[in-house]
């Protein structure tokens, strides 16, 4: 089975580049909202976790 080498890599980041240029800013927008949102969710359920008494 042959590996993928550098240039194989390059001409399919350039591929994916020319495809999907324009939705690539929108993406990681929401991509990045996306994992503050969960940073935000965790950080509430371990304050959570640490302001009910233990029995």
């Amino acid at each position: 089975m042959p590996s993928i080498g550098f240039p194989e890599l390059l001409l399919f980041a350039g591929i994916i580049l020319l495809l999907f240029g324009s939705r690539i800013p929108s993406v990681m927008r929401s991509l990045g909202s996306s994992i503050t949102e969960f940073k935000k969710g965790t950080r509430d359920a371990e304050q959570e976790l640490e302001e009910t008494p233990k029995s």
